[in-house]
């Protein structure tokens, strides 16, 4: 039966979570029952689309973006792929009628990554940050609020910055490996060659704008997603302020990173929150 199928399909969403985000995947497990798997599904659909550009060294990248995008558009018409993660999330993008432009510009951004290395001006930093990570908060936004319209015009402009700031955390976080690895440096007017802390300090006041009209949303969201989105807000805002105390000099030389003890008692702290209200 195809109901096996599609059950297997959204298992391997599950793993990649897992696998790929631990923070990401604990988030989610704070997710209602109801729309975890969506999230996963979600997730994993931009997981692969990532690894392909980042990744895959050894491989002819652009043929393999090229077929994954063919076998994604596919599955959208067809309704089932045999790739389970394109099968998953076909499933979630017609459960709830995810706007078919947001995948369109998360591919665009993901194709930039081909072939662009370097942001030079603050629109094409903008258009990219659209695409590679707003447009993902507002596909999740869709599973949040259940596909209700009026609620996702409501909060898309929240769901907007939380994605931007989760995205521009990474890059901050991931300065020396985009830089070093991948000669990408997504900053505009940013010489990452000299990162100095007016310039790292720029960066965070940036993030942190996002975060404060991201909260806003939160407040607001469903309570079946309030918790898990909240918990991935507070990782993210703990990472940004050990970012924020550590030296440019050393996250230029290595990876910033919360251990997971410091995870868990955000997880604590966060749920005593929000059981009590205050979220």
């Amino acid at each position: 039966m195809k109901t096996t199928f599609d059950n297997v399909s959204y298992l391997c969403s599950k793993v990649v979570t897992e696998k790929y985000s631990t923070s990401f995947a604990l988030a989610t497990k704070m997710l209602h029952g109801s729309i975890r798997s969506d999230i996963y599904n979600i997730y994993g659909f931009v997981r692969f689309a990532d690894e392909i550009v980042d990744t895959f060294h050894a491989y002819d990248k652009e043929h393999l973006f090229n077929k994954f995008e063919a076998e994604l558009e596919a599955a959208l018409i067809d309704k089932i792929s045999l790739n389970p993660i394109l099968n998953s999330f076909q499933h979630t993008f017609h459960t709830y009628s995810i706007p078919k432009h947001l995948v369109d510009s998360f591919m665009k951004s993901m194709r930039m990554d081909l072939s662009k290395s370097i942001y030079r001006t603050d629109e094409e930093y903008r258009q990219y940050i659209y695409g590679s990570a707003d447009v993902v908060g507002l596909m999740c936004l869709k599973v949040f609020v259940k596909g209700h319209e009026q609620s996702y015009e409501e909060l898309k402009d929240s769901a907007m910055a939380l994605g931007s700031a989760f995205q521009k955390v990474n890059f901050l976080r991931d300065v020396k490996a985009d830089f070093e690895e991948l000669n990408r440096s997504y900053f505009p007017n940013t010489n990452l060659k000299e990162l100095d802390e007016a310039s790292k300090n720029r960066i965070v006041d940036e993030i942190k704008a996002d975060f404060k009209l991201g909260y806003t949303g939160i407040l607001a969201l469903p309570a079946e997603a309030k918790f898990g989105v909240y918990t991935a807000y507070k990782y993210y805002y703990k990472l940004l302020k050990k970012l924020q105390n550590t030296p440019s000099l050393e996250i230029k030389n290595a990876r910033i990173r919360v251990p997971n003890y410091q995870k868990f008692g955000l997880l604590a702290r966060s749920y005593v929150k929000y059981k009590m209200n205050l979220v």
